[in-house]
């Protein structure tokens, strides 16, 4: 059964992006806890403010979760010293732009700004995407530390297009030339309709921590034109990270 802490956990894992709201009965059945267990967790979450009940009973997390969040340096620290930068880009090439960090093997998007009318991206704040898939994952693949990079090309690579990279052989490539360059340019890599331009930021030490991304439609501006906004906005925020040392 695990420990108590870790069916809180479950519980609270039972909830996606795609699944926001659930009745008693799924979170018993998503976590494979008991009814009764499930009842006296969810019962504890709520009370702590974890979870929220909607109008229709269903539960839903809570905001005491988003105010802990708000605590964690690589989510709404970042994105407080980035946010300046993310709408300066945002005002020069009114397409979406998007902030990520690696978390495992994947990436998770901390802020988003998007465009009305801009090419629709499947990405959210707070998701998770394929490292390999995203301009920004191979921004972060590529500066990652090599024994996380050979766990990464030791994995399937999903597919989502004809043109995803799902050749290790390939992925190694790409990366060494994201580290050459700079940046990095994902071709309609998750949708045959949009293609992203990312660079890297950095911390005080000089680590990559984050990458900034611009996501156009294949009709939009050529990638080879968004680059030096992306390089320079990137730029920026690095060079802001050195007056937040707290932040990794």
């Amino acid at each position: 059964m695990g420990s108590v802490s870790s069916r809180l956990l479950g519980v609270l894992d039972a909830f996606t992006g795609a699944q926001r709201r659930l009745t008693l009965t799924e979170i018993s059945r998503r976590t494979g806890l008991p009814m009764g267990t499930a009842h006296r967790l969810v019962g504890e979450l709520v009370a702590w403010g974890a979870l929220e009940r909607d109008d229709r009973g269903r539960y839903q997390i809570g905001l005491r979760l988003w105010e802990v969040a708000a605590l964690a340096p690589r989510g709404p620290g970042l994105r407080e010293i980035a946010l300046p930068f993310l709408e300066d880009l945002y005002e020069a090439t009114h397409q979406h732009v998007q902030l990520a960090v690696l978390d495992g093997l994947d990436v998770v998007y901390v802020e988003r700004i998007s465009a009305r009318g801009a090419v629709g991206v499947r990405s959210r704040v707070g998701g998770r995407w394929p490292a390999h898939t995203t301009g920004v994952g191979l921004v972060l693949l590529a500066h990652a530390p090599p024994p996380i990079q050979e766990d990464y090309l030791g994995t399937p690579l999903a597919g989502f297009t004809e043109l995803t990279i799902t050749d290790p052989a390939a992925l190694r490539r790409v990366l060494a030339e994201v580290r050459r360059t700079g940046y990095a340019v994902s071709d309609r890599q998750v949708t045959m309709d949009a293609v992203s331009v990312a660079a890297p930021v950095r911390n005080v030490g000089g680590a990559v921590v984050a990458a900034l991304s611009v996501v156009v439609g294949t009709d939009g501006p050529p990638p080879s034109a968004l680059v030096p906004a992306v390089v320079t906005a990137a730029r920026g925020i690095s060079r802001s990270m050195f007056r937040y040392p707290e932040v990794p």
